[in-house]
């Protein structure tokens, strides 16, 4: 089951006008807990399509690599080398 969590964040300025003018009867978002939680669903599902794209490039590398430039490694040398 999945917790929920309470955050306090304080904004003010320039940030306090944007998200206010992005919240109620103008705005997309009903409130600001709304908005919040929009945005770090599109934060987390920006960092897994960056990681999924830095995956699909070194796979590409690794097809496109030469058969001669491979050769055998056991899990614990893969496992070692992805440690850095």
């Amino acid at each position: 089951m999945s917790q929920s969590t309470t955050m306090t964040v304080r904004i003010s300025g320039a940030l306090s006008e944007f998200v206010a003018s992005n919240v109620g009867e103008n705005g997309s978002y009903e409130n600001i807990s709304e908005y919040v939680r929009d945005l770090i669903r599109r934060d987390k599902e920006r960092a897994e399509r960056e990681a999924f794209d830095r995956l699909k490039a070194e796979l590409t590398r690794a097809f496109a690599a030469p058969e001669e430039s491979y050769r055998p490694l056991t899990a614990a040398e893969v496992i070692a080398r992805n440690r850095g």
